[in-house]
């Protein structure tokens, strides 16, 4: 594998990009001709809330356009991340219960249209892929335009919105685990300056898991003003999704232990595996009782207006409400390094219920200015930030029923006691509210491009028996130079803070935030007249705050002297060489854990590539073909338990993706599969003693008429 990544990389280095961004709705051959764009565009309320170009940025932007994603095959916002430098989503494979995605190791927060949009766990709904018209990356600590944050960086999805010049599209969909869906977005203008779409899903899909469905109803009208200096849209999506969950906590002892993938540390946690493997589709929930329905409405009002050329103001309001009803039975955990079924496959089952839901008010509204002091241009906004969020959950759960054998399963039915409410536990409403002011200023001095942002938070979480009230100030700076030749290098500081509740065991005070900080150095190059854009970045991130490594061995003392680092590499090439785009993507991490050992499940090597052939003439035109492949490194796991230490590495592994294609002006088939080859593999396997299989082959063929 070692040796695959290296020639990987190597080939990656000539790699380029499909297509350029349809911005207005103009041929898109024509646009990139013209524009020579080939990166994309950050959309109106992007992720640097910024009209600076990417390549005039001192930081690391990815970005996917629709119609990209949707080339590459993915069916999922976290299968829209695949061929993005230094992001992982597949960590617990193809989840149904959200888009998980980590960024240069850390957990990163999901974001629609600029705010964010997911809190707290399992209480929300997830987003629809097919209701983006473009996912946006931004890498590294972003408290300094988004307030509480990890320093990984953020996902931001940006919706498909009314406007002028927008297609229409009829879309099917049919593919393998029984996958029906149709799709549909109508656009018109209304009169001169009034626009309206709808944009719309309906889907009847099974899994890759038996039993575990992924269905879905979704609608989401939008209506938008434009006259030039003002534009005004509203917009609302109802989203009703019915699924299971298709992560099944396999247990490492019918999995991880006799595939041939996983290396467990000490062995005898694999002393009883009988040398027989549990089918990765094979279903550990319980018919009639498992389930993942979610519901939600969210209302968005985006605006903007500008008074002169030189000073505008724009904002966006949000205001989401969304309910689970979550329910899942599981083989039971029984600690790192304790085998949880035995030699005959017999073990136990957890069944757990949670009726949960959350409920969002947000508000950013920001003024921009542009001026001149001298030599130096100036690009300043000024903003402020409010959200009010409020999460709960009511639940149960019962351990240790059984027998349930792993590899034959017999469905018994549920405990009674999950149907009467009066079992629940209640532990009240938690909420949340965040106050933010924030100020930014991109200089631009001939070649020189500055950016100073600095930014003010304070949040209070109220729980029913705490409140605990945080304060932040997030400092970023950048410097870029860029050279006639398209040569840009770069320099960049950013900061992150993440407030953690409770208490410390020391000093009984509140426990601080946890604190990011990010150094990154890089270079982005666009040969001037070409659709060619290459950028490298070197990184380095500290947080501080952490646990303390002590307090893993019972020491009564403070609970937050552990430091955890990521520092690493990515590059990325993209291109268009006549009929050929191409892409390719690297990234090499080295992180360490307050406790001196790498951070659980990141695969800290990855790399992809993407070819696509697509004539504008001859004898093949309309037609098109493309082939990608994704290299996940391994990734381990560590934890205590009964044996000592045990450490559990899952193998890396090489997935290969197709596209084919006939497409018109009107007309657009393709077939796509992904994980061509179906290999059988483990997303990651944790000591506590489950695995997690990783996403096997899809097929889908799909029809779209556009007019």
């Amino acid at each position: 594998m070692r040796k695959f990544g290296s020639v990987l990389a190597a080939a990656m280095l000539t790699a380029g990009v499909a297509y350029a961004q349809d911005i207005n709705g103009e041929d898109a051959d024509e646009q990139r001709l013209e524009t020579v764009t080939v990166t994309g565009q950050l959309s109106d309320f992007g992720a640097t809330k910024t009209t600076t170009p990417i390549l005039e940025t001192a930081r690391s932007i990815s970005i996917e356009t629709e119609e990209q994603f949707r080339d590459k095959g993915a069916l999922t916002l976290a299968a829209s991340f695949d061929y993005a430098s230094g992001v992982d989503a597949g960590t617990y494979g193809p989840a149904t219960r959200g888009d998980f995605a980590s960024i240069r190791g850390f957990d990163a927060a999901e974001y629609r249209d600029g705010q964010q949009v997911l809190f707290g766990y399992y209480n929300n709904t997830r987003t629809d892929i097919y209701m983006l018209e473009q996912v946006e990356i931004l890498k590294g600590p972003a408290s300094v335009l988004y307030g509480k944050g990890t320093p990984g960086g953020i996902v931001n999805a940006v919706s498909k919105l009314a406007g002028p010049d927008k297609a229409n599209e009829v879309v099917f969909d049919i593919g393998t685990n029984e996958r029906y869906q149709a799709a549909g977005d109508f656009n018109l203008q209304l009169s001169e300056n009034v626009y309206a779409r709808l944009v719309g899903v309906y889907r009847d899909s099974g899994t890759q898991v038996d039993r575990v469905n992924d269905d879905a109803v979704i609608l989401m009208p939008s209506i938008s003003y434009d006259n030039g200096t003002t534009r005004l849209t509203a917009m609302a999506e109802y989203s009703d999704r019915d699924s299971d969950t298709s992560s099944q906590f396999l247990p490492l002892t019918g999995t991880g232990c006799v595939s041939g993938q996983v290396t467990i540390t000490p062995a005898i946690v694999c002393a009883n595996a009988n040398g027989e493997e549990i089918d990765p589709s094979t279903y550990h929930g319980e018919p009639g009782f498992n389930r993942y329905d979610t519901d939600s409405i969210l209302v968005s009002l985006l605006g903007s207006h500008e008074f002169s050329p030189n000073f505008s103001i724009d904002g966006i309001f949000r205001y989401k409400d969304g309910e689970a009803d979550y329910r899942q039975a599981y083989i039971d955990f029984l600690g790192a390094g304790t085998p949880r079924i035995d030699v005959d496959g017999n073990g136990t089952r957890t069944f757990y219920r949670s009726d949960a839901s959350s409920e969002q008010a947000a508000l950013d509204v920001r003024a921009r200015y542009t001026f001149s002091t001298g030599a130096l241009d100036h690009e300043v906004f000024v903003g402020a930030a409010y959200q009010d969020v409020t999460t709960s959950s009511r639940y149960i759960y019962a351990g240790g029923i059984g027998p349930f054998n792993a590899y034959d399963p017999v469905y018994t039915g549920y405990p009674a006691a999950f149907d009467d409410a009066a079992n629940f536990y209640d532990p009240g409403d938690t909420q949340t509210e965040d106050y933010g002011v924030y100020i930014n200023d991109q200089i631009s001095l001939n070649a020189w491009k500055f950016n100073i942002g600095v930014r003010y938070d304070d949040t209070e979480t109220k729980t029913a028996t705490t409140t605990q009230t945080d304060d932040a100030t997030s400092f970023s700076v950048g410097a870029l130079y860029a050279f006639d030749n398209g040569i840009s290098p770069y320099v960049s500081f950013a900061e992150s803070f993440e407030p953690v509740i409770g208490l410390d065991g020391f000093t009984s005070q509140p426990l601080k935030p946890r604190e990011g900080e990010q150094w990154e150095a890089g270079i982005k190059y666009q040969p001037p007249g070409t659709r060619t854009y290459i950028t490298a970045a070197y990184f380095e991130i500290e947080e501080s705050n952490l646990p303390n490594p002590a307090s893993l061995i019972g020491q009564p003392d403070s609970q937050q002297e552990g430091v955890g680092t990521s520092k690493g590499v990515e590059f990325e090439a993209l291109t268009t060489i006549g009929d050929w785009y191409l892409e390719g993507n690297l990234s090499l991490l080295d992180t360490e854990s307050p406790n001196g050992i790498p951070f659980d499940s990141i695969a800290e090597d990855q790399a992809s590539t993407w070819i696509q052939y697509q004539p504008e003439a001859g004898p093949l035109k309309n037609f098109k073909a493309g082939f990608g492949v994704r290299y996940l490194g391994e990734n381990e796991s560590n934890g205590a338990g009964s044996l000592g230490v045990v450490r559990v590495v899952t193998d890396s592994v090489v997935l290969g993706d197709l596209l084919l294609g006939y497409e018109t002006e009107n007309w657009d088939l393709t077939l796509n599969a992904r994980n061509i080859t179906d290999e059988n593999y483990y997303a990651t396997c944790l000591a506590r003693g489950d695995c997690f299989p990783g996403e096997q082959r899809t097929v889908v063929a799909r029809i779209a008429r556009r007019f």
